[in-house]
């Protein structure tokens, strides 16, 4: 079986939807879902993504992670230039199938970000006392 053999059915009912077994994403108007990678050994998040049917398929066939950019309007094989592969521990479907969360192990560097960190959540915003509201670096 391939990716092209993968279709998802169109989501049932409430009850079919939330107690099922079957996948059936509820992909956004643009044909998205949001994906929460995760580190498999310590839970820290590691990014936010989407997947489009396609890349989704192709996850589950590969068992690797693949998004769909929004920015490039492509197919994206995490850690296919970076050597960051990420390799699926556990994916998750949320109560109403519109998001994923997909434990990972992750070659290469172990990084995630683009930025060339570790994850791509690396800034808190903090209200200061003047009321301004800024980033600053998470504290870890």
């Amino acid at each position: 079986m391939t990716a092209r053999d993968i279709a998802f059915d169109p989501p049932g009912t409430r009850a079919e939807v939330e107690e099922g077994a079957a996948l059936t994403p509820r992909f956004d108007r643009d044909g998205l879902v949001a994906c929460i990678a995760v580190d498999a050994r310590d839970g820290q998040v590691l990014m936010l993504a989407h997947m489009n049917a396609e890349s989704l398929a192709r996850t589950l066939e590969t068992g690797e992670a693949w998004y769909w950019s929004r920015s490039r309007r492509e197919l994206w094989h995490k850690g296919a230039t970076s050597g960051q592969i990420q390799r699926i521990v556990e994916m998750r479907v949320d109560c109403d199938q519109d998001a994923l969360l997909i434990r990972v192990e992750v070659g290469g560097d172990g990084g995630c970000c683009h930025t060339g960190r570790r994850d791509c959540f690396y800034r808190s915003v903090v209200r200061e006392a003047d009321g301004r509201v800024v980033l600053k670096a998470a504290g870890r």
